[in-house]
């Protein structure tokens, strides 16, 4: 069965942190909260950690994967960026948005959109999350929690634990997340396209549909 840890929202456990750390880096798929909703996650270069969230999701490989990162900096070696993208991206973060670019190529080829070779990029706005993408030194590969056959997120970490504790190593509870997913703002073309609208403010900024 998965482990469970209860980490604080606003003092998260170093020692929680450094166990989850030590689980992703062995292979690990966790589950663990962001500023949006539950996510599924591992470390980008293990290829059967991914396989596994695949299978727990049903999802082939033209599904768009997300990278978490805790900063910029860490982000910016990770994507194709001109600097429209790089203002916006920093106007906008930590936050709930996922930015769609073009992978560089210190980018797994087998999480890369395999005909548009792009991928999410997002750094959260989550001190749980922050925290431990800061300990791990590394991007998080993510997608959110939706089961088969649900069109929502799953909401409960108890819930979540039921359901999925023996396909995953690791249930973070830091308490309850919603069901809203991140706003997508595709980045790969010379026009700001929104290919989804979820939690976010974007009244204040202007880019087309």
């Amino acid at each position: 069965m998965a482990q469970y840890f209860k980490i604080h929202p606003d003092n998260p456990q170093v020692r929680l942190l450094n166990q989850t750390t030590l689980i992703l880096q062995q292979g690990g798929v966790i589950v663990y909260p962001t500023d949006s909703c539950f996510a599924l996650g591992c470390l980008p270069g293990n290829k059967n950690a991914f396989e596994r969230i695949l299978s727990i999701r049903r999802l082939n490989h033209k599904h768009n994967f997300t990278l978490l990162c805790s900063s910029m900096a860490s982000a910016g070696a990770l994507a194709k960026t001109d600097n429209t993208a790089f203002r916006l991206i920093k106007r906008l973060t930590p936050g709930p948005y996922t930015f769609l670019l073009r992978a560089s190529h210190q980018v797994p080829r087998y999480i890369q959109h395999p005909k548009k070779k792009t991928i999410g990029l997002r750094i959260p706005a989550h001190e749980t999350l922050l925290a431990l993408l800061q300990l791990v030194a590394e991007p998080i590969l993510s997608t959110s929690l939706i089961l088969p056959d649900n069109d929502a997120p799953e909401t409960d970490p108890e819930e979540i634990y039921s359901k999925l504790g023996r396909e995953v190593d690791l249930v973070i509870d830091s308490g309850s997340c919603g069901m809203e997913l991140t706003t997508v703002i595709d980045l790969t073309s010379d026009t700001v396209e929104i290919v989804r609208r979820g939690r976010g403010d974007l009244q204040d900024f202007p880019v087309g549909e």
